[in-house]
């Protein structure tokens, strides 16, 4: 939690630099924060071991920074961050999609917004449309902007969420019999309101005092001998209950969701004579099961139904859902060539690492120059590279991600696309219209093979983007084109609703981390997740496929 602490630290000196136009120093604290985020070691064991040269010999970190962490760890907070005093809420601004620090800045210079409270009001007020930077479309888009963060307020991310779940789960462990999650956390949703906790325990009072005096914790709304909820310096709200052996397979089912799925089961139960509750399931108020999940399924006539399905609808035929072992490979990450933190050795040797076979390197284009895109010539000298990569051993794939422009067309000459192994499309801007056709055109270039993220959606930021799905999913069943999931926690695209629809229609799909780093590409369960909600198995996911067959596959195809 200290990592992450100093690395969220980092991340607003970083912000608060860039709002003052200082040069050089808001990349270097955002390069801090991003290397103590993917820190496994705790950083206090570094300095405790090594001092401040330990922190200083450490990647992304010299001495003006180390002589920050020293203090941080040494007195709890960073004064120069404490005397970095911004009169607006920054965190607040900058969460509305298209508002970056500088454009915040200059909201709070020309119309003194401080927070989204007075963001909504001058854009209602018709005021921000007159300001240099800013037009009609840009005060309709913060509008709109607003509206969608209202919509989600006080949830989180799963990822976010899952992180500081699995830590508290790993401090009580030793204290308790079992536990797990429960509620939309269990069910993998892509964004979640609070975690629930389930546990047995033999020692229920020293567990909750454990549970409520964990560093993270806050507030104490309530402790009880078996039930406390509490909340974190995150602002999310945690409750633990503490159920008997006897009834934890059924506390489980019922905690576990989600209300629909609870509510058929409750009914099947009734017509078959029985009473279903979270301590077992009854009939004449005889205990019949409960002990495990399992038991109650089968004692209702159903086969256990992963938690990833237990939304709406109740499904009989429960497919082998496909999961996070089944994933040979990744084909869709970024590299330092260009908007990556890491080089291709690097993405490869942390690919070595999960158990990959293979990596596919495929960088962004011309087009998007902020993220130093590459041209047809770097493309090329970047293909003899891999190519020597290749013949040193390393199982690698050479493709691009290139841009989908506002006609269809691609960035990149198809003279040069048809020179990789395979070509990913995908839309970064005019995201705000429909863009069906535009899809469709790019799925007709012979050298397209997989289309990115879709439908544009960034969870909790941006609506995904006006659509014919259903049309572009026949263009897709039509020229062979491959879908992606892209595991990307902020994006999850595509969402588990339009994967049933895909898989319908017997369409491909692969699942890609779009990792910039090699941290990132630990994101594939995420991606894993969401294509279970949808209820795939292996064989739809093209990456599953061993590197020889992946490779015919792809040669195949168009």
């Amino acid at each position: 939690m200290r990592n992450k602490e100093l690395a969220r630290i980092f991340y607003k000196i970083s912000q608060y630099l860039r709002t003052e136009n200082i040069p050089f120093k808001p990349q270097a604290y955002y390069k801090a924060g991003v290397f103590l985020d993917s820190l496994s070691t705790d950083i206090q064991e570094v300095y405790n071991k090594g001092g401040l040269k330990a922190l200083e010999a450490m990647p992304s970190i010299g001495r003006n920074l180390a002589l920050k962490i020293k203090e941080y760890l040494e007195t709890g907070k960073i004064r120069y961050f404490e005397e970095l005093r911004i009169p607006f809420n920054l965190d607040e601004l900058t969460a509305v999609e298209g508002l970056g620090p500088k454009k915040a800045k200059k909201l709070y210079l020309e119309l003194k917004v401080k927070n989204i409270k007075d963001l909504e009001k001058v854009a209602k007020q018709r005021k921000i449309r007159n300001l240099t930077g800013f037009d009609e479309k840009s005060e309709k888009n913060i509008l709109q902007g607003i509206e969608f963060l209202k919509k989600d307020k006080g949830k989180f991310l799963l990822s976010e969420v899952l992180l500081i779940c699995d830590n508290i789960i790993s401090i009580l462990r030793k204290h308790v019999i079992k536990i797990e999650p429960a509620g939309s956390i269990r069910r993998r949703k892509e964004i979640v309101k609070d975690i629930d906790l389930l546990a047995a325990s033999k020692n229920p009072k020293k567990t909750m005092q454990v549970f409520c005096s964990q560093k993270g914790v806050q507030k104490i709304w309530s402790k009880g001998s078996t039930k406390a909820s509490v909340k974190t310096k995150q602002g999310i709200d945690i409750d633990l209950r503490i159920v008997d052996l006897k009834s934890y397979g059924a506390a489980l089912q019922y905690f576990t969701g989600s209300r629909e799925h609870n509510i058929i089961l409750r009914k099947m139960a009734k017509q078959k004579g029985f009473k279903l509750n979270e301590y077992g399931l009854f009939k004449n108020n005889r205990y019949i099961a409960g002990k495990t999940e399992e038991d109650i399924y089968e004692k209702l006539g159903l086969p256990w139904i992963p938690p990833e399905l237990r939304e709406q609808e109740l499904i009989i035929n429960i497919p082998e859902l496909i999961d996070l072992k089944d994933i040979k490979g990744d084909l869709h990450c970024h590299t330092n060539w260009s908007a990556g933190k890491d080089s291709i050795e690097k993405m490869y040797e942390k690919a070595q690492k999960i158990g990959y076979e293979y990596l596919g390197i495929s960088d962004h284009t011309k087009f998007l120059r902020i993220e130093n895109g590459l041209d047809e010539k770097r493309l090329i000298k970047q293909s003899n590279y891999i190519k020597k990569l290749k013949e040193k051993g390393y199982n690698l794939l050479h493709g691009c991600e290139a841009n989908i422009l506002a006609n269809g067309s691609l960035d990149i000459k198809n003279e040069v696309l048809k020179k990789l192994d395979y070509v990913i499309a995908g839309i970064h801007s005019g995201l705000n219209q429909d863009i069906t056709e535009r899809i469709i055109k790019a799925m007709q270039n012979p050298y397209v093979k997989i289309i990115s993220h879709l439908t544009g959606r960034l969870i909790k930021k941006r609506e995904e983007s006006i659509m014919n799905f259903d049309k572009i999913l026949k263009a897709a069943q039509k020229t062979n084109t491959i879908l992606e999931i892209n595991s990307s926690p902020q994006r999850l695209d595509i969402q588990s609703e339009y994967i049933k629809k895909v898989k319908e229609m017997k369409v491909r799909l692969i699942i890609n981390s779009d990792a910039h780093e090699t941290k990132q590409l630990e994101n594939m369960q995420y991606g894993v997740f969401e294509a279970r909600r949808g209820g795939l198995e292996k064989e739809h996911v093209l990456n599953t496929f061993s590197l020889a067959c992946l490779t015919k596959v792809l040669k195949r195809i168009k």
